[in-house]
C-alpha cells in the first residue's frame, strides 16, 4: 500500500494528515508509533472564570465621588476637640455622614502609633502620595489616642490633622466609629487623579 492510499492516522491533527512529504510523514508516524490519546472525563479543560468584579460598589464610589467634584475644593473648615473632622469647600455633608459612618471601601491603611513626630510625618507623605498615586480614594489612619503620652495628651493626633488639612490631595477627614478606632484613627478622602 503506497502512502496515499494509507488511511490517516489516529491522533493526528487533521492539519497534519497528508500535507507532509512522504519522508516526514514516515518519520512523523515512526515517533508517534504507540502513543494514544488520553480520555479525561474529570478534569475541566476551560479557563477558570475571572474574579467578580465589584461593579456595585465602584458605581456607588464614583457616585459619591461625581457628588464631591461639583465643585472645587477650596478652604476647608476643620472642627477642633476629641473627634477630627475636616472637609473643604465643596465636600457634601451626605458624604461626610457616609464618611463618619464608614460606608466607603477601605483601600489604604497606616498605623502611626509609637513613631515620633519626624517619622511619622515622613511615613504619613509616603503612604499618602501612594495612595494618591494607586488610586485610592478613601484610607485609615491610626494615629492613637495619647494614652501612652505624658499627661495622657495625644502627641501626633493634632499634628496629623494639622498635616492632612495641608495636603491638596486630602478632601476631608473624619474620626473612625468606636469599632474601627473611635477618635484614635480617622477616615480620610483622597481626590481623583485627573
Amino acid at each position: 500500500m503506497t502512502d496515499r492510499n494509507r488511511p490517516p492516522a489516529k491522533g493526528l491533527p487533521t492539519a497534519a494528515r497528508g500535507t507532509l512529504p512522504p519522508e516526514d510523514d514516515a518519520a512523523l508516524r515512526a515517533a508517534l508509533a504507540g502513543v494514544r490519546r488520553l480520555h479525561h472525563d474529570t478534569v475541566d479543560l476551560r479557563p477558570p472564570a475571572p474574579p467578580p468584579v465589584p461593579t456595585q460598589s465602584r458605581r456607588d464610589q464614583r457616585s459619591v465621588l461625581e457628588e464631591m467634584m461639583m465643585q472645587d475644593p477650596g478652604e476647608g473648615e476643620m472642627e477642633t476637640g476629641d473627634e477630627l473632622i475636616f472637609k473643604r469647600e465643596g465636600v457634601q455633608n451626605s458624604v461626610m455622614r457616609k464618611l463618619r459612618r464608614g460606608q466607603f471601601a477601605i483601600q489604604g491603611h497606616i498605623d502611626l502609633h509609637g513613631l515620633t513626630t519626624p517619622e511619622a510625618k515622613t511615613r504619613l507623605a509616603t503612604f499618602l502620595m501612594d495612595c494618591f498615586q494607586r488610586g485610592h480614594r478613601c484610607v485609615r489612619i491610626v494615629h492613637g489616642k495619647g494614652l501612652r503620652s505624658p499627661g495622657q495628651v495625644p502627641v501626633l493626633k493634632p499634628k496629623v490633622s494639622h498635616w492632612l488639612s495641608q495636603r491638596d490631595e486630602v478632601l476631608a477627614f473624619i474620626s473612625t466609629p468606636a469599632t474601627d478606632g473611635g477618635t484614635g484613627a480617622i477616615y480620610v478622602l483622597l481626590k481623583g487623579q485627573r
